[in-house]
């Protein structure tokens, strides 16, 4: 049986690549000991094949098999454009 492959929400911080967007992805955790909510940001490369992303895009981006030496994420949609 095969596993799900994870999938992430967050915001195109750059497309200046060829058929690479770097989405910044934000999550929320609260400190083990003193219960304050702490924001964590986590960049990740992503493949754009179509270079249709631009910056400040809300994006969906979905795990696969290594691209190159740094891109293990690919675009799955475009959940809202920017402004």
């Amino acid at each position: 049986m095969r596993e799900q492959r994870k999938r992430l929400q967050g915001v195109v911080t750059s497309d200046k690549m060829e058929k690479t967007v770097v989405v910044t992805v934000t999550t929320t955790k609260r400190h083990p000991m003193y219960g304050k909510v702490l924001r964590l940001e986590k960049k990740y490369k992503a493949h754009d094949e179509k270079n249709e992303c631009h910056t400040g895009d809300r994006v969906e981006i979905i795990e696969s098999k290594p691209i190159s030496r740094h891109k293990r994420w690919s675009v799955v949609s475009i959940l809202e454009r920017a402004k």
